[in-house]
Formats: structure tokens, sequence, C-alpha cells
């Protein structure tokens, strides 16, 4: 996450993420499932301006960049009304915060919705961030996480800059600072899936895997080691409810990938490479393979 600020606009850029490992361990009392995970966050950007209003009113405009079209944009029907994760961060803040402020949102979308990559969330943990600029709470991030936790599962990991391991049901929060920059391509198949339905059908592992082996042989540079170790304990879940998943499971396996698997509960699905360079020419030859919208993507550090 980046912030920029120039007055009276605060402006953040919320960046999507990948799972590289992903363990579910059972259902919880509250619903939601036990997970350990380990998220990285990569380079593609919605863009969040933040504007506090002399009224209490709070409003979020959202739009999608134009295909070919330089600097223009269009609505995007999705991602408008009440239910808006980024207008719901910040109405709950100033309920937490016992605040009377109004807001302008205007949120311009690029990560792919019901994809796995957490672009709703991202678009909270901004919107938290820049509210709390912009109403001057000066709270500090331990404080907004626990506004977070309670908007969503994925929300706590955009407060912070690095990779993490993430627990409980994704809201307990480890980062990993230090760690060398990876590489990847992702493709959106054109249809998404929806989060619950996929955790329905997930069956916990009986022996679960640990993410400990996976961060280890990140930390050391041995990145075809990391590849091997990719975990996502949803793929199998979502191959059942979507081909698309054996369809981009086949396509990557034609490449030299150090490892592929499904982000988060999916649609999207990547590939990690050995570097910048090869990510741009996998991209290049997936799209030639009939997947346009492939990425070459950084991890951010």
């Amino acid at each position: 996450m980046h912030v920029h600020r120039n007055a009276p606009v605060v402006t953040v850029f919320a960046p999507a993420k990948l799972n590289l490992f992903l363990e579910v361990l059972g259902q919880r009392a509250d619903g939601f499932h036990e997970i350990e995970t380990l998220m990285v966050p990569v380079a593609l950007w919605d863009t969040l301006h933040f504007e506090s209003t002399a009224d209490d009113h709070l409003h979020c405009d959202c739009f999608w960049p134009v295909s070919g079209t330089r600097g223009a944009t269009a609505a995007a029907a999705p991602s408008l009304g009440e239910n808006n994760l980024a207008l719901r961060a910040i109405r709950l803040l100033r309920e937490r915060a016992g605040a009377a402020a109004g807001a302008r949102l205007r949120l311009v979308k690029r990560i792919p919705i019901a994809a796995g990559l957490a672009g709703g969330s991202s678009d909270a943990a901004a919107a938290l961030v820049a509210a709390n600029i912009g109403w001057k709470l000066d709270w500090p991030r331990d404080q907004l996480g626990r506004v977070a936790a309670e908007l969503g599962s994925d929300v706590a990991f955009f407060l912070q800059r690095h990779p993490a391991v993430c627990r409980g049901r994704g809201e307990l929060v480890d980062p990993r600072p230090g760690l060398a920059p990876l590489h990847f391509v992702v493709v959106q198949p054109p249809v998404g899936l929806s989060t619950a339905e996929v955790y329905k059908r997930c069956q916990p592992a009986d022996a679960p895997g640990q993410v400990s082996g996976l961060v280890a042989a990140w930390r050391q540079g041995r990145t075809a080691e990391v590849g091997r170790l990719l975990v996502n304990r949803l793929e199998a879940a979502a191959a059942t409810l979507s081909p698309w998943i054996e369809r981009l499971r086949g396509a990557f396996a034609r490449f030299d990938f150090l490892g592929h698997q499904m982000t988060g509960s999916g649609s999207a699905y990547f590939g990690l490479c050995r570097h910048a360079r090869q990510a741009r020419i996998l991209a290049a030859a997936l799209r030639q393979l009939g997947f346009p919208r492939a990425f070459a993507l950084a991890g951010l550090n």
C-alpha cells in the first residue's frame, strides 16, 4: 500500500495479493474456517482517493478504466452501492471513533473481482488508512487492525506492506519483511467464484501442511523449492465448481513455471517464475494461447 497526501485529497494505491500457501484447518464455531496462509502483495493496484467533506454524508464513486482509452473511466456497477467494502470501512471507522465527519471516495478499480485477489479487502484497508489521515484521527495500526478484522478476513493484511503469514480466519497477521522479490504470471478467467461456495465444498486435510518450510526456502533464496511447496487446499473444491481451474492448470503445465496454483478461493490462477523477464515471456505466451487477461506481476516486499 502506498499513500500520497495532496491536501485536501489523500490517495492510496491498494495492491492485490496472492496466496502462496493456504491450508484450511477446520470450521470454527462462528461459521468461518480456521486457516493458515502465506500471502504476498503484488503490483496490481486499485486507486482510492479520499476527501473529507463539511457535511456528514459518506459517498463512493467507483470506476473501471476503459480499455484502450488513455485516462478515461467508466462506471462499474458491481462495486457501487451501500455494500461497497471501502464505504463500509469508513462508516465503521467513523462509528468506532465517534467522529462527526463526512467523506467522498473515488475508487478506480483494476483488480478483478471474484478472483481470489482480495481487491475489495485491499480497498477497505486503503479506506481505513485514508480516513485515519483525512479525518486526523491518528490511530495506530493495531487500533485500525481491530476495525479491519470486523470488516473481513483479509483486510488487516493490507494495513502493512510485507508478505505475511496469516492465521485465525486470516485476521491474525505475522509480517515477514526482508524476503526477496518474487515474480509471477496471473491469469484471470472469464468466470469468477463465490468464496462461500468454495469453502462449503472444501475438505480440510487430515494431515495439514506446514507453511514454515516454504518461508524458510524463500528466506534462503531457494526459489525453485518455493515453487514445489506451493499449497492451496481450496483448489480442489474450486475445480468442482468451475472447469476453468482445470483448464488453467493444464495450460500452465505446458510452460516452465517453478510452480503454479489457484490463489485464494479463485478463480484467478498464478505461476511462479525465475525472474521478471521470464514472467513477461510466459504471460505473452499464455495470451497467445487464448487467455487474454494474463499479467506479469512482481511481488511487493
